[in-house]
């Protein structure tokens, strides 16, 4: 089903799934709707209660926006008595990187999954409505925008049902200074007030495990949120929240296999010992999130997480991946203060041309991910702790390696910056 609103911005489509939730949001929906008369005509999905997939209507009809006087009643009881069916769970940044994989989760558990997404989503808005429709398969998808409050709200109330929960996987597209606060504070915070008008409880954030040391503007975004989450249930003891601070992704530690397996050197800083990781797969984290719904050991917790096995330095790294392609190890030395220097010369640039803020913030990220390790940080000892960082699912950095020297990096970009 497709719903489309001129003046709200609202467009929401249903895959073809779920057939609990269709017949509760249809009854629902069609009981707070009503037509208004537009000065033009705009095609959409036909409402079909039949049971019966989903189809497009060729005819040029006038739009149904929901009216601004419905409400939705908030649940009389937990949402943790209720069968995953009967739970409704908001998910926004669901488009991203790990976000999809979330989704899938969620719905694989028997969720009841209201995937918001962009009308353009992906990397530079590469994917169209249909590309997110097959992307998320068996979610209910919103088009809608986190960025204006009263969009997402008038989104939110024209599902017609109460939320249980909101999952948030947004996260800034490039680490830049104003991305950073638009996406990671309020796009994040434009989800919470939106969720909990309409009934959420619960609210599950990922964050990440490097804003315990915060010197960068996103990190300082991500905190900013979580205190006020976490001051939100303060302040109502029958909201909770879980905030989910993985260790990096294998992504972000791929970018090198295939110049290895070409032959060239492997680049690492120092000694390549500066930062270490229990680096964790996609699948692993959206399950560990996914758990974060119902378990209530999770309930008002700082959650840091990261993969099985050992943490690894770059180096560990390198080796592993040489041993792979059945080549000697060839390691490329760059001293640190390499970032330094054109961190220092960035900044004096930036007084001179304010433009040039976010290329200064980029250099940071890189010389940020450069140095610290991705692993609970211990403030009395000032040092990192990998034996505190507890460890998640199955799959391993060496399986993720394997397979990219098979299969390539498809699907796994980095985002806007390649810094990262």
């Amino acid at each position: 089903m497709s719903l489309f609103a001129p003046s709200s911005g609202l467009t929401l489509l249903q895959s073809t799934k779920d057939q609990n939730f269709r017949q509760l949001f249809s009854s629902h929906f069609i009981n707070h709707v009503q037509v208004r008369t537009v000065p033009y005509a705009t095609p959409f999905l036909s409402v079909n209660v039949s049971g019966r997939p989903f189809r497009v209507s060729s005819r040029k009809l006038k739009p149904i926006i929901a009216s601004a006087a419905s409400t939705v009643e908030t649940p009389k009881i937990s949402f943790r008595g209720k069968n995953p069916k009967d739970i409704n769970v908001l998910v926004v940044g669901s488009t991203g990187y790990i976000g999809k994989f979330v989704v899938k989760e969620l719905t694989s558990r028997g969720f009841n999954v209201i995937a918001v997404a962009r009308e353009k989503s992906g990397i530079k808005g590469k994917n169209s409505k249909d590309d997110t429709l097959e992307q998320l398969n068996g979610a209910n998808v919103c088009f809608s925008d986190v960025t204006n409050l009263e969009t997402l709200e008038k989104s939110v109330q024209g599902l017609g049902v109460s939320i249980d929960v909101v999952v948030s996987c947004l996260a800034s597209r490039n680490g830049g200074v104003k991305d950073s606060w638009n996406i990671d504070y309020e796009a994040t915070k434009n989800s919470l007030v939106a969720g909990r008008k309409f009934g959420a409880s619960h609210f599950v954030l990922l964050s990440a495990i490097c804003v315990q040391k915060p010197l960068l503007e996103f990190q300082r975004a991500k905190l900013k949120f979580e205190a006020e989450l976490m001051k939100e249930a303060e302040e109502d003891n029958g909201f909770t929240y879980s905030i989910v601070r993985p260790t990096a992704f294998f992504k972000s530690l791929g970018g090198q296999v295939e110049l290895v397996k070409d032959g060239k050197p492997y680049v690492m800083f120092g000694d390549g010992k500066l930062c270490a990781c229990k680096p964790i797969s996609e699948q692993d984290l959206a399950s560990f999130m996914a758990d974060c719904v119902l378990k209530e050991d999770k309930i008002n917790q700082v959650l840091p997480i990261g993969g099985p096995g050992k943490a690894l330095t770059p180096l560990e790294q390198g080796e592993m991946l040489f041993k792979l392609v059945g080549k000697e190890p060839k390691f490329l030395k760059v001293p640190i203060e390499i970032m330094d220097f054109a961190i220092g010369f960035l900044d004096f640039l930036v007084k001179i041309f304010p433009s040039l803020e976010d290329a200064a913030e980029f250099g940071k990220i890189g010389r940020y991910y450069a140095a610290e390790s991705m692993l609970i940080w211990d403030p009395d000892t000032g040092e990192y702790n990998a034996e505190a960082t507890p460890s998640y699912g199955n799959d391993t950095l060496e399986d993720f390696f394997q397979r990219v020297l098979k299969e390539g990096m498809a699907g796994q970009e980095l985002g806007e910056q390649t810094i990262f």
